[in-house]
């Protein structure tokens, strides 16, 4: 086809190229500062047509617009939909042949290409900048433009290289996403446009025509089949938190009579190809899959989105369920979520190797999440606040259709959070529930915490049920884990009027009355013991890669399981884990107490070759014996000292005479008189 005439109206070619008489809500606006060479941020709903808002304007400016886009898929997809729409599109690609990589540069060449599709890896090519600097490059699109930010969940280290592209071809660039939060936004302006504010378009969040629905798990594979089951014949998405997962549940998806099949990152890249052909082609495919699949699918008519386990975050959630009905029409949603969900999110997050207040932050947006699941009243309503818009109940997801059962539930959370306030809020939400429960365990009983005021006082509930309650209080956001006390739970000050009984809180009774005991497998340290349990590990983990070594030659879970157990607060005492060798605790012991008690006693190591040995208590006794006569017994004395190498010597030896002393030590005349009595009557007590 013909190029466009840059004084083209662009809803005449929105027409006649696309077909469609009139932009969607918010397009036109985008559009239009795109083709005017603005740069632009826009934030648009998953659907809301972003990808027009740079392919329109790329037809109405000369020279070549450069799409930078994270998936193969996407970009085929969209370069064969312009192609068959007559424009000049293509991509480089890993994924393309020889004769389409070819016909690309071809193309270029000749000025004919309007729009070129490339891998944000690509942009490492050395070849890459001269190619775009010889192309006569106009403008720079950039999709999923969060990519760019380093914390977010879909992080791609080369959307870094993008601002250095602008900033070298000297031309506008349109950022898009459906997914970013002001923190985000921040992230994209500093790092794609120099933390200059481009010309931002924040659009409507809101997908109304997506049902959302929330379920605690409660046979989580029968409730995705019977879910499957009343949806069947339809297009639809199942993602799940392990690769294993994928392949179990399509497998049972597959033999309950639907057309399935499984995706995830370790499957060979050919098989997963034929996973994203077959879902764009096939009707009725159900791809049972991790967060690999789906970022940019192009396909039009999911019909529901079901997750598993629950989403890392509330975007992550955003994004993922925005993948069904992309064509406006009626899509449903399921998420289905439990306390080993949160646990292993939680521990996610901390295990991690980001900095506290990301992390923080990181625990936070997991609370909105679990605010969503833990709802009250419209979910609609509670996930647009989230992202900074006010909404109408929408009549549009389960507790709009069914309203939950309420009850004031003001007297259990004051229970829970009295509990923690007497622990010091030093506890995470197991062992307050077994003080709740007055259950007499040897944790409870050596901390004294049978003695409190709320021991026994929350047994009108089971442990279940506890947990049930717990998990609303983290929803309301009246409970958060401290990352710098592992995962204990401290109150926020919203729960400080709730607990001085000036303010009320409202539960759903359905989720605690139906709330069953655990069937799962048993967790490897209790819930109290956990959070510290995954610092360990992600300090096992940091140490691990700067030594270019597997995780376990430090330490073996083993070995920090015992360690998050039996919390030693001295070297003596973490030389009594299992597994700690003195080679290990030499190398490894102060950096592992650091995470589990904070300061770390500073020890002369010689001492420290001594530790976990009653040699150690003696080298201790000797040392104190030394300062208490370092000027005399009067204190008058010229100071006199032995180094910390011989007393070590002597804890190791314990001589029993003075002449013994004297040939081990071969100290002056005047120390031996000084220290001989006292250091020979310590070593007395230890025969």
């Amino acid at each position: 086809m013909s190029e466009p005439a840059p004084s083209d109206d662009p809803s005449a070619l929105l027409a006649r190229i696309w077909g469609f008489d009139a932009f969607r809500p918010g397009q036109e606006e985008v559009v239009r500062a795109v083709i005017a060479g603005h740069n632009v941020l826009a934030i648009m709903p998953t659907g809301g047509g972003k990808s027009l808002c740079f392919q329109l304007p790329a037809l109405m400016r000369n020279g070549l617009t450069v799409v930078i886009s994270p998936l193969i898929a996407l970009m085929r997809d969209q370069v064969r939909a312009m192609k068959q729409a007559g424009v000049e599109a293509g991509a480089l690609t890993s994924g393309n042949t020889e004769e389409e990589t070819e016909e690309v540069f071809a193309a270029i060449d000749d000025g004919r290409l309007k729009l070129l599709y490339m891998a944000p890896e690509r942009l490492a090519s050395g070849g890459a900048l001269n190619l775009l600097r010889r192309a006569n490059v106009s403008l720079i699109a950039v999709d999923e433009a969060h990519c760019v930010s380093q914390w977010g969940h879909d992080f791609r280290p080369d959307y870094l290289r993008i601002g250095e592209l602008r900033r070298s071809l000297g031309v506008p660039l349109a950022a898009f996403t459906a997914t970013a939060d002001e923190e985000t936004r921040a992230e994209i302006v500093t790092r794609l446009f120099d933390g200059v504010q481009p010309e931002t378009f924040l659009r409507g969040f809101d997908r109304p025509n997506i049902h959302l629905a929330f379920s605690p798990k409660d046979q989580p594979r029968q409730q995705i089949l019977t879910f499957a089951a009343a949806r069947k014949g339809q297009s639809g998405i199942v993602y799940c938190g392990t690769r294993a997962k994928t392949e179990t549940l399509a497998r049972a998806l597959s033999e309950a009579g639907h057309s399935a099949c499984h995706y995830h990152g370790g499957m060979d890249a050919e098989d997963r190809r034929n996973v994203e052909v077959r879902f764009q082609q096939e009707d009725g495919l159900i791809v049972v899959a991790t967060v690999a699949f789906g970022m940019g699918v192009d396909k039009p008519d999911i019909r529901w989105v079901a997750h598993a386990d629950l989403p890392k975050s509330i975007e992550a959630y955003y994004q993922e369920i925005g993948r069904a009905g992309r064509d406006g029409a009626a899509a449903e949603t399921l998420t289905l979520y439990g306390p080993d969900d949160i646990r292993l999110r939680r521990s996610q997050i901390d295990e991690g190797l980001a900095p506290p207040e990301r992390k923080e932050a990181d625990h936070g947006r997991l609370n909105a999440l679990l605010g969503l699941a833990e709802a009250t009243q419209c979910r609609r309503v509670k996930l647009l606040r989230y992202f900074g818009e006010d909404a109408a109940p929408c009549g549009n997801c389960d507790l709009c259709d069914s309203p939950p059962d309420l009850f004031d539930g003001t007297e259990a959370v004051r229970k829970g959070l009295s509990a923690a306030l007497r622990t010091d809020e030093r506890f995470g939400a197991g062992h307050l529930i077994e003080i709740l429960l007055g259950s007499s365990t040897d944790k409870i009983t050596q901390r004294g915490h049978d003695k409190l005021s709320t021991f026994g006082i929350g047994r009108d509930l089971s442990r279940a049920q506890w947990q049930a309650v717990f998990r609303q209080m983290m929803g309301h956001d009246l409970m958060r884990p401290d990352a710098e006390r592992h995962g204990a739970l401290v109150m926020t000050a919203r729960a400080h009027p709730i607990l001085r009984g000036e303010e009320s809180i409202t539960l759903r009774r359905d989720l605690v009355t139906k709330a069953k005991a655990k069937t799962t497998a048993k967790a490897l340290v209790s819930d109290e013991d956990a959070p510290l349990l995954s610092a360990l590990k992600a300090k096992r983990r940091a140490l691990a890669e700067a030594a270019g070594m597997p995780a376990y030659i430090i330490f073996n879970d083993r070995t920090l399981i015992e360690m998050a157990e039996k919390r030693p607060t001295t070297l003596d005492e973490m030389a009594g884990i299992g597994g700690v060798g003195a080679k290990k605790l030499e190398s490894y012991g102060a950096a592992f107490l650091g995470v589990i008690a904070g300061a770390v006693e500073e020890m002369h190591p010689s001492r420290r070759k001594l530790a976990g040995s009653p040699a150690g208590e003696i080298f201790d006794r000797l040392a104190q014996a030394q300062r208490d006569l370092e000027r005399g017994i009067d204190g008058l004395a010229r100071p006199l000292s032995c180094s910390a190498s011989l007393l070590r010597k002597i804890a190791e030896a314990k001589p029993r005479t003075q002449d013994d002393l004297a040939r081990l030590t071969r100290l002056p005349e005047a120390k031996l008189e000084r220290f001989g009595d006292a250091f020979l009557a310590v070593l007395a007590e230890y025969r």
